[in-house]
């Protein structure tokens, strides 16, 4: 849990008993809270808040207030997933403003999308005048009843003196706990009111507060950790499976700590990557539908399974009886008991605070100066590592995408952000590229929200104007979003753009011809005609090179990278380049298939159409 900045009582804030328009209120709360950029979209129902927004840069920074920037997406959509880019590349709450109607529909899906992968942001809507709520006007919807079943929370203003303590509550319930989205629906009249601003106070919301604190007292007992390490003691074969959570709470240095000390490898969800250095000899990398070979062999092959931030999820447990079959205890560490037994029953298990439950074991384990000879399971995961490698047909004249992110990663040696859309691309990339750290990593994991990529980019670009943050796309997925190429132009953001064209949805495809007998009902895109270097370079891209010669990936590739300011790269690869290893929906990673290229150490097992309940 991330404890928000501290809290400035009323007699301390230098504009306590200002009056101030419900707008402005707005804008000092996002101010206290520390938010740095604003994405948005302005509207009628919003205006006073984006006026207050102008006023607050131009005069609020004279008398030594921090500037506020905002960014303006060419959709609402865009603005929440740049909000989440930014979130998830720095752990701080994103902030997108909307007006009503279509302007806040159009963040339901970034809302879902943040709320199924814990990341926190909040959303400000505009709302009609409350006296106007429920009579069908201009630009109004219900945003209370459509995002109270995506978000972490919604509030609706009605009472503009209950304003100041509704927003700082939002950043409280957004960032703590477990991390996720909260909507504030914010009518017209609200924020043209006036009255004092209080400089400090929140909502009275009890129930929230007594579990999080909860949480906090909830500590790791010595006697939970005797267990704990009595069950590691009798393992020959330990596995830690680390998700996202490892990520979101903060614990990626101490699930590092603890997995060097007691000499334990490492598997990370989709989610969870970079929480572990995929160059380290204990990382076995990704595990899951999708995972390395030999990460899922490791899986199968464990007996004791060490769960951290992580929930069983469908794309790494598809079969949940099956999975993990040789693990004779299985721990649970997360912050949610709801995840707790939930798919696979564990042996032990922990609510609570992720960091300070792994610094805790650590420090009882070095206590109890626990040691074990792990020296041959070690060697047989590094003997999976090698045996079971990822590969690709390299002879192969078309360009293959795996080897374009290959050189990618030779130049940037895994410590720039990837960001990705969702499909065939975005497995490509958490394949093969290196995250020596945490938060390098963006994508729409529980979701699959396609369209992400492009926007995240600018988010975490936005964040970090100092890093190389590139986002990996597929010629289908960038399409969702592709307005947002000038958004790049108009800030002048060196995000660097790649293409993976294909030609059509590169994964509906491949599921196509594994289980429909290869017919491409409407995923078959080779007859469009967008050029999307003639797109990029009408909005603006002063680097924009289309690439489809293999002897030329090497050099067009280094000049990409190195280019200086935005930079959009299309590369033409094989149309049918599968991703591999793939199991099966509802399948065992013993059903693994690896393709042609990775050794496979089981006799094949006939691809069978997956039921209609597993479907994607």
């Amino acid at each position: 849990m991330k404890h928000s900045p501290a809290a400035l009582s009323a007699a301390s804030h230098p504009l306590a008993g200002k009056q101030m328009s419900g707008a402005e209120v707005i804008v000092q709360v996002l101010a206290d809270e520390g938010v740095e950029t604003v994405f948005g979209y302005s509207g009628g129902a919003i205006l006073p808040t984006y006026d207050a927004i102008f006023v607050h840069n131009r005069d609020g920074v004279k008398e030594g207030a921090r500037p506020m920037p905002l960014v303006v997406p060419a959709n609402e959509q865009g603005a929440g997933f740049m909000a989440a880019g930014y979130a998830r590349a720095t752990g701080k709450v994103g902030v997108c403003v909307v007006t009503s109607g279509p302007g806040a529909t159009n963040t339901v899906t970034p809302v879902r999308d943040c709320m199924a992968d814990s990341i926190p942001i909040v959303v400000i809507c505009g709302q009609v005048p409350t006296a106007a709520i429920g009579s069908d006007a201009f630009q109004e919807a219900p945003v209370a009843s459509i995002m109270g079943s995506v978000a972490k929370h919604i509030f609706l203003v009605t009472d503009a003196a209950k304003l100041e303590a509704t927003v700082r509550t939002a950043f409280e319930i957004a960032r703590t706990g477990r991390p996720g989205p909260v909507v504030i629906d914010i009518p017209k009249d609200v924020q043209n009111w006036r009255g004092p601003f209080q400089g400090a106070g929140r909502l009275p919301v009890p129930g929230y507060r007594h579990r999080m604190n909860r949480l906090l007292r909830s500590a790791l007992s010595d006697a939970q950790c005797a267990d704990f390490f009595s069950m590691l003691g009798e393992a020959k074969r330990p596995l830690i499976y680390a998700g996202g959570g490892v990520i979101q709470s903060g614990g990626s240095a101490a699930l590092r700590e603890l997995a060097i000390e007691f000499n334990i490898p490492v598997v990370t969800t989709l989610m969870g990557l970079g929480a572990f250095d995929t160059t380290h000899p204990l990382s076995m990398r990704m595990l899951g539908m999708h995972g390395a070979a030999f990460a899922n062999y490791a899986v199968d092959d464990c007996d004791f399974l060490i769960t951290l931030g992580a929930r069983f999820d469908d794309r790494v447990a598809g079969n949940p009886p099956k999975f993990a079959p040789n693990a004779k205890r299985i721990a649970q560490i997360d912050i949610d008991a709801s995840e707790v037994n939930k798919v696979k029953p564990v042996h032990w298990h922990h609510v609570g605070m992720l960091p300070e439950a792994l610094r805790a074991l650590l420090a009882y384990g070095r206590r109890a100066n626990f040691k074990r000879d792990w020296s041959e399971w070690l060697q047989h995961c590094a003997q999976l590592r090698r045996d079971h490698a990822m590969n690709y047909d390299r002879d192969s004249e078309l360009i293959q995408p795996y080897h374009v992110i290959e050189e990618i990663n030779r130049l940037t040696r895994g410590e720039a952000i990837i960001s990705t859309g969702v499909g065939q691309h975005q497995m490509w990339s958490a394949q093969y590229f290196d995250f020596r750290n945490p938060r390098l990593w963006l994508t729409s994991g529980s979701m699959g929200t396609m369209g992400f990529g492009l926007p995240a980019a600018i988010g975490a670009a936005t964040a970090n104007p100092d890093k190389l943050v590139i986002d990996i796309d597929g010629d289908a997925s960038i399409r969702m979003n592709l307005g947002e190429l000038e958004t790049v132009t108009t800030y002048d953001l060196p995000v660097k753009i790649v293409v993976l064209n294909n030609c059509g949805d590169g994964m509906v495809k491949q599921w196509q011809k594994l289980f429909f007998k290869g017919r491409l009902s409407a995923s078959d895109k080779s007859l469009h005609k967008k050029d999307f270097i003639k797109a990029a370079q009408a909005d603006g891209f002063p680097y924009a090179v289309r690439l489809e010669r293999k002897q030329d990936i090497e050099r067009v590739v280094r000049e990409f990278i190195e280019f200086k300011g935005p930079a959009f790269l299309e590369v033409m690869i094989d149309p049918d380049a599968g991703v591999y290893p793939m199991v099966g929906p509802g399948q065992a990673y013993n059903e693994m298939i690896t393709g042609q290229y990775i050794a496979s150490r089981n006799t094949p097992t006939q691809i069978r159409p997956p039921d209609a309940s597993e479907m994607f």
